[in-house]
């Protein structure tokens, strides 16, 4: 009864277009896979999507028209379970390469005009100090740029400049949307938590803390601008490399959406009031 009903109150909706928009976080971001899934569930499907870093590859994923079983299974079989120990690749620096050969196995053309759904992805060009977004062109470059983190990874080359990680300088890109949707769902996985002097033990603890706190500022100009954030309690419990605890971090996104689910669905109704009425 509970599916029926949500299902019911989203179709009511749906003539609404609705943008997704999703955070970086590392490992974290897996949590976006079970956000979809829940969205789903309830009969909602964006038609528009945004993202950063991990942000932009479930994103990529979610506009090539995979399914959140199908995400999960690009995670199980790509090299980001072997970025666990010590938090850090082994070896120190390392290229990315892997994602563009991952995202060419599941994804016919490296062009985001052949995806099924509009995407736009952020990304920090290192020359000029600035914010760009891409949102045509190559796809799986501009990918691996996105999730660049600096001084784990080394910068992606893209017409003759370094670009790295996008949500250094917007973390959670709603501003492309701002335009393209009527309703933008958020969703944000930087843990906004206190923390003890025992949790912060160590250079990683402490590399953590400061990538989070950093990031957590760059975000807050871009929260209020969505219609409705998907908070994403206890996600402070999974580090940024933890991608081996991938199954549990998308349980948590996909509990934390069926929670809020009567909010966000409540959220969606008032806004198609809003439109309706400024229609007439």
């Amino acid at each position: 009864m509970c599916c029926f009903v949500l299902t019911f109150v989203a179709m009511a909706v749906s003539k609404l277009k609705i943008g997704l928009c999703l955070s970086g976080g590392a490992a974290r971001g897996i949590a976006h896979v079970g956000v979809i899934q829940a969205l789903l569930e309830a009969g909602i499907e964006p038609a528009v999507t945004a993202g950063s870093s991990a942000g932009s590859v479930v994103g990529v994923l979610y506009a090539a028209g995979l399914s959140p079983s199908e995400m999960l299974d690009f995670i199980e079989q790509s090299n980001f379970l072997k970025l666990v120990k010590f938090g850090l690749p082994s070896g120190g620096l390392s290229r990315l390469t892997f994602i563009n050969e991952r995202l060419a196995a599941v994804i016919p053309e490296n062009d985001f005009a052949r995806l099924k759904k509009p995407l736009f992805v952020t990304m920090t060009n290192l020359n000029s100090g600035q914010l760009e977004v891409r949102n045509s062109g190559q796809l799986f470059e501009v990918i691996t740029a996105s999730c660049c983190i600096p001084l784990v990874f080394k910068p992606v080359e893209i017409d003759g400049h370094l670009y790295v990680d996008g949500g250094l300088l917007s973390n959670l890109p709603v501003e492309p949307l701002l335009t393209e949707a009527d309703f933008i769902i958020g969703v944000n996985v930087i843990p906004q938590v206190v923390l003890e002097n025992k949790a912060l033990n160590g250079v990683i603890d402490i590399a953590n803390r400061c990538f989070d706190l950093s990031i957590l500022a760059n975000s807050r100009p871009q929260v209020s601008l969505c219609d409705y954030l998907v908070r994403m309690e206890g996600i402070g419990e999974f580090g940024v490399f933890q991608f081996n605890r991938y199954q549990e971090i998308y349980e948590l996104g996909y509990a934390e959406a069926v929670r809020q689910m009567p909010e966000i669905l409540a959220t969606l109704k008032a806004q198609e009031v809003v439109v309706a009425s400024s229609s007439l």
